[in-house]
């Protein structure tokens, strides 16, 4: 996974000083390998340590593993874009077990949980609140505009709402949760990996990989990374509602 991808996904782990992190190794991407943690972290007003946990937020083993992934994307730009990897490998990659972990403590505190979705989507809301459902919590989904919108009309700050929308990006799902953020009820999103309208107004974002892709004008876009962090979801969900863990 790129550097840039890293960032996105662990954005709500990154405090102030992380974001600076950031910003200097992008202005300095291309020295960044000849750069000493120590004059990083001079230049920041920081310490080396600050860096190092920075790196590790990202889920590199330390600073020095940072720089040469960084240094391996400047030799082959192209090569590390997508190299081959098959929707499930990018996938398997953005599924990080604390973020599911939080995701299903949400969940599991909820009085509620909604599934919004749209199309395609639509299937895995049915699933999803099937999946919640078989060990008692109390589930329910929508997939026509005006259904959410009631629902969203009447949910609260003890709901969850968690909205699957591969471009994050669809209209009548985006009404509907601006409705139900008005109303208190926090939002999970699951998108492919981009920045997208439904990320930015969640309150936690899941990512999948799923580039759009047409063929004769229809929509043939591989959807197997949604059911792979869903499943994924619901295997951990059902582990904490059993007390298993």
């Amino acid at each position: 996974m790129r550097f840039d991808e890293r960032v996105r996904l662990y954005a709500d782990k990154l405090n102030d000083t992380d974001d600076q992190i950031v910003d200097y190794i992008i202005e300095h991407r291309g020295e960044i390998a000849d750069i000493p943690i120590q004059k990083m972290a001079e230049a920041l007003y920081t310490v080396p340590n600050t860096i190092v946990r920075f790196a590790k937020k990202l889920g590199y083993k330390g600073f020095a593993e940072l720089k040469a992934a960084l240094a391996l994307e400047q030799r082959d730009e192209t090569a590390i874009k997508e190299d081959g990897k098959t929707v499930i490998e990018k996938t398997k990659k953005l599924i990080d077990e604390q973020l599911i972990e939080d995701a299903v403590r949400k969940m599991h505190e909820a009085k509620h949980v909604f599934f919004y979705g749209i199309g395609d989507s639509a299937y895995f809301c049915e699933m999803m609140a099937k999946h919640l459902r078989c060990v008692g919590k109390q589930a329910d989904f929508f997939v026509q505009r005006h259904d959410m919108l009631y629902n969203a009309d009447r949910c609260g700050e003890k709901d969850v709402v968690f909205v699957i929308s591969v471009s994050g990006e669809t209209k009548q799902v985006l009404e509907a949760v601006a409705a139900a953020k008005q109303n208190g009820a926090f939002v999970i999103s699951l998108t492919h990996f981009c920045s997208n309208s439904l990320a930015d107004l969640a309150d936690f974002r899941l990512y999948c990989w799923a580039p759009k892709q047409f063929l004769n004008k229809y929509d043939v876009t591989d959807r197997t990374s949604l059911y792979l962090v869903l499943r994924a979801l619901s295997e951990r969900y059902w582990q904490k509602q059993s007390g298993c863990v």
